[in-house]
């Protein structure tokens, strides 16, 4: 496929730092709300996973139907979107999201999961096509500090999630500037942005020495990009494109992927298992175990992402390496129970979210760097299917594997793993 799978907010927000040459806070505040509403959904139903589902049910079920209906839609949405209103899209955004949280909330918990999952997929759709979001610390701190230290019941908690979105509503019709949402739906079509049309702070013009305040800055690493043309010229677009991706595979794709793949099978399939005696745990009941390793991943990810500026990993294959570790680790623990408190598996865990996020905004400052300008925009979007792909990779992982462990477990004597209900 030619080009970057970007989705179309992307583009706008590229054009709006094109048009905005000083800093313009109400766009800064209002796609950080985008980001943060789209994600926080994102982060709640994974957080929520074993409360939706249950001991029965892999996690990874919950991650597949979060992450595939969103992939699908970032694949395929900057071929049609652009011909949306932007107002139109975001009401659909806002509505999809909402209703598919409503419909994952008020599905009683002896109903079938299979009702629930379909709520996680209208959700997931949609917020595929909305924004680029930020890292989801908050969604995963607001799902623990409901359920848990507010002690809002599961329904609740989701119930408050779905008007979330509504956020989103006031960030687009009131923060917003109007005139570069008239500009950009003045268009007919995508364009390809000139570097010397994007400003001065804007990704794609960053020297070699400053990629780490570029994936800091609120600009997104990647334009969007459409295509015109004969259908030979994209034939031609589109093995280039393929020669490139394979250039990129080992340096960057592979690290990243290996990364995913291992945190993701750690955190749907294995953490549901890392559980302990309650007298010898802060908890009061099993299921606040799963939650709150959720928590700290997240936290782990949104330092490490938020150091760059200051330190940089260019041995991308050592982190990713040192990630399967961890999970070769967890997994024996989960197996022979020989680590002797709660406490050190939360550091894991908190480790586990450091080398994962360094990971991730090392391989794009990587790219930033060391990869020509001309290639950047092609390179990074690309290199982002791998995190997508790695997350599938460890659903399915996950849902071998959980299973697998949890009945071990229970042969051994320690049935924690099924005493968890539905939420």
């Amino acid at each position: 496929m030619p080009g970057s799978p970007s989705s179309s907010w992307a583009l706008y927000r590229a054009r709006l730092s094109a048009i905005f040459r000083k800093s313009d806070t109400s766009v800064l505040i209002a796609f950080w709300l985008f980001g943060l509403i789209n994600n926080v959904l994102y982060v709640i139903i994974l957080s929520a996973a074993q409360d939706l589902v249950g001991s029965d049910v892999p996690k990874g079920v919950v991650l597949l139907a979060d992450v595939l209906p969103s992939f699908f839609t970032k694949l395929i949405a900057p071929y049609f979107i652009h011909r949306v209103p932007y107002a139109v899209r975001i009401l659909c955004f806002v509505a999809g999201s909402s209703a598919g949280m409503l419909l994952i909330a008020l599905t009683p918990p002896d109903r079938s999961v299979g009702i629930k999952m379909a709520g996680v997929v209208v959700a997931s759709l949609t917020s595929g096509g909305a924004a680029p979001a930020p890292r989801g610390l908050v969604g995963a701190g607001l799902y623990v500090a409901l359920t848990d230290w507010f002690a809002f019941s599961v329904r609740n908690s989701l119930l408050a999630s779905a008007f979330l979105p509504v956020i989103m509503l006031v960030s687009f019709f009131v923060i917003l500037p109007r005139g570069p949402l008239r500009e950009g739906t003045a268009r007919k079509d995508y364009q390809t942005l000139p570097e010397q049309d994007l400003e001065q702070d804007d990704v794609d013009e960053l020297p070699a020495d400053n990629a780490a305040s570029g994936l800091l800055a609120p600009g997104p690493a990647v334009a969007a990009t459409a295509f015109s043309g004969t259908k030979d010229n994209a034939t031609a677009k589109f093995n280039a494109n393929l020669r490139r991706a394979k250039s990129l595979f080992f340096p960057y794709m592979l690290p990243l992927l290996l990364v995913y793949v291992a945190e993701y099978s750690i955190n749907q399939g294995v953490a549901p298992t890392l559980l302990f005696p309650l007298e010898r745990s802060p908890f009061s009941e099993f299921r606040a175990f799963y939650p709150f390793y959720g928590f700290l991943y997240q936290l782990g990810v949104f330092i490490s992402r938020s150091s760059i500026a200051f330190i940089r990993i260019p041995h991308l294959y050592l982190p990713s390496i040192l990630q399967v570790v961890n999970l070769v680790i967890l997994t024996l623990h989960a197996l022979f129970f020989f680590i002797p408190s709660v406490y050190i598996v939360f550091l894991v865990i908190f480790w586990e979210g450091l080398l994962g996020g360094a990971v991730y905004v090392n391989t794009f400052a990587e790219i930033m760097e060391n990869v020509p300008s001309a290639e950047r925009e092609f390179s990074l979007g690309a290199t982002s299917v791998s995190d997508s792909a790695g997350i599938c990779l460890a659903g399915f992982v996950g849902m071998s594997i959980e299973p697998w462990l949890c009945n071990y477990q229970v042969n051994q004597g320690r049935d924690w793993c099924k005493r968890i209900k539905v939420g």
